[in-house]
Order: C-alpha cells, then sequence, then structure tokens
C-alpha cells in the first residue's frame, strides 16, 4: 500500500503560546492516511484531534498557536509529495478546499449568514474548477440533491438563518465534495444529526469515496460511528496518541483504560443501566491497579447498575397510579409559509399536529425523531414559548394555553428547559454566577443578594463545579462545563418539570455520560420530571421510563421505552433503531470484508 500515500504525519507538535505558558494542543503525533482509507481520530474534547485537522490544513491562528515540529507529508496524484508545513501560504492555499477538504463541526460559525447557501457553494465550484456560473449552480444543486436536502432550488436561495442544523451541515458537506478532494477531513460532521440523517451522510461518504478513492480523516467522540466507518482508529487523549491501530483490534481488543472508559461509556442497547461507567471510573482505576484488575472493578461495578424487568415494572406500577403533572390535549403548532393578498395564510407547516399525551410525576417521557418531526417546537409550545394554534396544554390543573403573560410568568418558576446548545443561550458579557443568580433574582427568591449568591455556590458544587468557578465567564468553560452551568441555572428556582432539549446531543459521549448520570441523580434527589427530547434513541432509551416517536407533526407511536426498543410498531420507529450505530464485532467484521473487496477490484482496475 506504500503507493497509496496520501498524508503523512510525522512527529507533528503544535502549541499555543497564553499568558506566558506554552501548552502542547498536539504533543509528538504519527500517523498514515492512504488512498480508499478512513482513519477515524478518537477523543474527549481538548484531547487535540480537532487541532490535528486544523494543523493538516494550516487553519492554527498564528498567535498564539504555531506547528513547531514534525512533518505532514501531502503525496499528489501525479507521485510528488509536499511538506504542507514548510509550503507558503499561496501553495496552501492551492491545496486547500481543491486537494484537501474540511467539514467544520459547527456550521452555523462556518457558513457567512450575508450570503445563500448556493452562492457559498457555488463560490469553491468556481475558485477551483474551470466552469461558468450557470454550470457551477446546476453543480451546487446536484449536490444538494446529493446530500439529500429537501427542496435543492429554495435552499439553493437560502440563507443560512432560514435553514435547520442538520440541513446547514448538509450544504457545508456539499460545499466540502465539490472539488473531489483526494483527503477529505470531516471534524464531527454528524454531531448535531438525527441518526436517520447521520446514516445517509456515512453512506454518502463512502460512496463518494469509493467513486474518488478518497482518504477519510474522520474526527468524533462517537466511537458508533467509527466502527461503522473507519478502516483504522487513533485514540487521543491530551495532545497524545494513547492508542491506535484497525478497527477490530481496537473494538475487540483495546489496551489502554481510555479507550477502554471510551467505549464503556457509551448507553447500552442491550440491558438498562442505572448509572453509565464514565472514564474518569477507568483512569482513576488505572494508577491503583493493573489492566485486568481495572476491567473486573468496572465489570462488577456496571453489574450492579443493571435495572432488572422486575424493578422497573414495579416502579411504573407505583409511577403511573398517580394523576398526570401535564395533560397534552389535541395540541397543534402551525407555521404559515405563504399567505395571499389579503394576509390570508395559502401554505403552512403542521409542525405539531393534533397530539395527545400525559407526563406522571417523577417520570421521564422521552421524545424522539428527526430532525422537523415537530419534537422541538412541542417543547416549546409546553412552555408558550411559542403560541399554539389550537389544544390544551394542562399543568397542575392550570390551563397553560390560556394564560396571560403575567400567569405564565408565575408558573414558569415551576417549569424550566435546559437548551441544545448551552454557549448561545448564556451571556457571555455577565459571568456564569450572576447567569444563574438573574432568575432568583426576577422571582425574588431568597432574602437578599448574599443568600442567593450561597444558593449559586451550592448549585455549582451539586452539578460538579467549584465555587470560585462563579466569577468566570462562559468562554471560559468546555462544552460540557457550560452544560452543566445551564443545568444549575434550571435548578436555580426549585422546578418541578425540566424540558431537556437535545442538552447532550452535542458533548462527547464521556462528558454525555457524566450529564445523564447528574441529571437522573438530581431527578431522584429533587424529585424532578423531565421531558427528554433528543435525535439519539439510545440516549433516549437509557433515560425514559416511556417513549414517544414523533414524525412530521404526528405521534408514531407511544409506550415503554424498552418495548419499542425490542418490538416497534411502525416502519418509522423501525428505521430509526437500524440507524443507530451500533459498534459489533460482526458488523465491524462485515465491513472490513466489504472493504477489503473494493479494494481488490479497485488494484485489478488499475
Amino acid at each position: 500500500m506504500s503507493d497509496r500515500k496520501l498524508l503523512e504525519i510525522k512527529n507533528l507538535v503544535t502549541e499555543f503560546h497564553t499568558d506566558g505558558t506554552v501548552v502542547k494542543a498536539v504533543n509528538d503525533v504519527s500517523f498514515t492516511l492512504n488512498r480508499g482509507e478512513t482513519i477515524g481520530i478518537v477523543g474527549e474534547s481538548g484531547s487535540g484531534k480537532s487541532v490535528t485537522s486544523l494543523s493538516v490544513m494550516r487553519l492554527i491562528p498564528d498567535p498564539p498557536g504555531l506547528i513547531s515540529g514534525g512533518e505532514i507529508l501531502f503525496h499528489k496524484d501525479d507521485g510528488s509529495s509536499v511538506d504542507l508545513v514548510k509550503i507558503s501560504e499561496p501553495e496552501m492555499r492551492a491545496i486547500r478546499g481543491n486537494d484537501i477538504a474540511m467539514i467544520f463541526q459547527e456550521p452555523m460559525t462556518s457558513l457567512n449568514p450575508v450570503f445563500t447557501c448556493g452562492d457559498q457553494v457555488m463560490e469553491a465550484i468556481l475558485l477551483h474548477q474551470k466552469v461558468n456560473k450557470k454550470e457551477a449552480k446546476e453543480k451546487t444543486i446536484a449536490l444538494f440533491k446529493q446530500v439529500q436536502l429537501p427542496r435543492p432550488e429554495d435552499i439553493f436561495d437560502a440563507y443560512p438563518h432560514q435553514i435547520s442544523g442538520g440541513q446547514k451541515q448538509r450544504v457545508m458537506i456539499a460545499m466540502a465534495m465539490s472539488c473531489n478532494p483526494s483527503i477529505l477531513i470531516a471534524d464531527e460532521p454528524t454531531t448535531a444529526l438525527d441518526v436517520t440523517v447521520q446514516q445517509t451522510i456515512l453512506d454518502l461518504m463512502l460512496h463518494l469515496q469509493r467513486e474518488h478513492d478518497m482518504g477519510i480523516m474522520f474526527i468524533t467522540h462517537d466511537l458508533g460511528v467509527i466502527a461503522e466507518l473507519a478502516d483504522k482508529v487513533v485514540v487521543m487523549y491530551k495532545g497524545k496518541i494513547v492508542e491506535q491501530g484497525p478497527v477490530l483490534d481496537i473494538f475487540s481488543n483495546p489496551k489502554h483504560p481510555y479507550t477502554k472508559g471510551l467505549l464503556a461509556c457509551r448507553p447500552p442497547l442491550d440491558v438498562r443501566l442505572k448509572r453509565l461507567p464514565v472514564v474518569s471510573d477507568f483512569m482513576k482505576l488505572d494508577e491503583a491497579g493493573n489492566i485486568e484488575e481495572i476491567e473486573q472493578t468496572v465489570s462488577e461495578a456496571t453489574q450492579k447498575e443493571i435495572q432488572t424487568v422486575a424493578e422497573r415494572e414495579q416502579a411504573h406500577k407505583e409511577l403511573y397510579a398517580q394523576e398526570p403533572i401535564l395533560r397534552i390535549k389535541g395540541l397543534k403548532t402551525y407555521f404559515p409559509l405563504k399567505k395571499n393578498f389579503f394576509g390570508k395564510v395559502i401554505e403552512e407547516v403542521k409542525a405539531v399536529d393534533d397530539v395527545t399525551f400525559d407526563v406522571y410525576p417523577g417520570e421521564t417521557l422521552g421524545l424522539v425523531g428527526e430532525s422537523g418531526c415537530g419534537k422541538t417546537t412541542l417543547g416549546r409550545t409546553v412552555l408558550r414559548l411559542v403560541d399554539p394554534t389550537d389544544g390544551e396544554v394542562i399543568f397542575k390543573g392550570k390551563p397553560l394555553h390560556s394564560m396571560s403573560n403575567d400567569e405564565l410568568r408565575e408558573v414558569r418558576k415551576d417549569i424550566q428547559i435546559i437548551f441544545q446548545d448551552p454557549y448561545s443561550s448564556l451571556n457571555p458579557r455577565i459571568t456564569v454566577g450572576e447567569a444563574i443568580m438573574e432568575p432568583m433574582t426576577v422571582h425574588k427568591l431568597y432574602a437578599n443578594e448574599n443568600e442567593r449568591k450561597n444558593k449559586v455556590m451550592e448549585l455549582l458544587e451539586r452539578v460538579n463545579l467549584l465555587p470560585e468557578h462563579f466569577y468566570r465567564y462562559p468562554h471560559e468553560f468546555s462544552g460540557g462545563q457550560r452544560q452543566r452551568i445551564c443545568i444549575a441555572r434550571a435548578l436555580a428556582l426549585r422546578p418541578q418539570f425540566i424540558i431537556c432539549d437535545e442538552s447532550v446531543s452535542a458533548l462527547d459521549v464521556s462528558v454525555q455520560a457524566q450529564v445523564l448520570n447528574l441529571l437522573n441523580e438530581l431527578k431522584n434527589d429533587f424529585d424532578f420530571t423531565y421531558i427528554f427530547i433528543s435525535h439519539d434513541l439510545s440516549v433516549v432509551k437509557f433515560m425514559s421510563d416511556r417513549m414517544v416517536v414523533m414524525n412530521k407533526g404526528v405521534v408514531e407511536e407511544m409506550g415503554d421505552a424498552d418495548q419499542i426498543y425490542s418490538n416497534p410498531q411502525t416502519e418509522y420507529t423501525k428505521k430509526l433503531i437500524a440507524a443507530i450505530p451500533k459498534g459489533r464485532l460482526e458488523d465491524i467484521e462485515a465491513s472490513i470484508k466489504e472493504k477489503q473487496e473494493w479494494l481488490k477490484a479497485v488494484e485489478v482496475a488499475s
């Protein structure tokens, strides 16, 4: 395979100089990417995986960052090679986007808000390919169809703020694919996507890889995705590679405690755990014992957390003997798309269409479905952040759907929401302590400022943060820490009911496990009731007592979460479950066999 080398990274060091200190974000990293091969780079936030990819693209901000050591050798189609560390910026610009393309994690910050989606993809095509504007537009619309964007002609003319997060990510993928690159770097490209769209995108990338003999560097925290996609796995921790090898070896026989922890903290689909293992369980034990002892200790602890069917049935018998805390009856939320000359709506989106269910005190009700199914709109309608078109929302006997704003303000102390993106839901200009204390001040909780401040300190400790974090700003925290701050803010008013809207979808699997465990602990300690909204069926299954599956604004099916997973009744639910990356060894073996057959065919053809 030596003649098929695309990228060789040798002893790469990338460091950042801040406040007189040097942080080696990437420290002596080496690996090779071949044509037609996918390398999965995994690790938690801060492990160095994204900085590695940005180093390859020469997008490290200088200052404060710089590539201080090593080589990044890119092998061109003509047989020559260049060291990307040493070439000039104009030379790199010719390679960047054309030979090496990148899909970024956050599409909203990667797309220009003042240009249409179509213009931005066309720009990349016109820059690197000898085509006119008409041909570039045709190619762009064809790419939009290829990445399964709905109404591709309309999205061509749409601005980024007018389309959903999943649709924005598909625009970014279309842009990256537009020049048929030799190497595609995908930095968490499916984090914000639901499982079916994720599966579509992964299939698309594999198809394009085989069509163009492309190498893919796929960066993710989701080992389930890596199992389905990668040929080799590179595991990074604190800037270094702790383990790398063929995907089957990593999954069947991981050597490093950190790798074992990453594999263990995904919500299992075959058993129901009361608490998920976390990476720190393995790392702490690693300091005290050998690898066999670690595995045995964590395995024994995990066995104790398995909830039996009898335990679950007894808990549900007591749960559903109560009066519901929330009743939703015939709820409809429609949004106008087009109006005629007289202002009458002639076309509308039925985001929530005649939905009815109850939620019981102390229950976690999972709300699951693809992007656009109406689950987030339903959650916002319950809170009256969006007004319903029709129907009833009754909380503890009070009709939320018909309350005045003053009446709602009083009830909102009891119902809180944790949003999907913690960074955008925190004010960057005030400290996190002030952000948590603000709702207490608005609702006049506690006698004075000092009491409120002390309560905030308690809440920070309760969500596993430090009291001194009170004085820091949102940008000084990691994604997982910011989500904990948002949880603390939701707890500030001592609510009875919390809606979690995709509250762990953007987190590493290890941090996700910690936050899910925290939410369950808080539920037990404070007797909360949750509506847990997510596109991730494995997470919803772990968290929920019952599950509501939504599709195009209506309820597809509803019932016990375990029963829906083991025996889905509708084709839509079956499709959602089938799309979950499971990381099973037999699936990995089948994928490897298929890839080997394809490589043989490529060698014969060449």
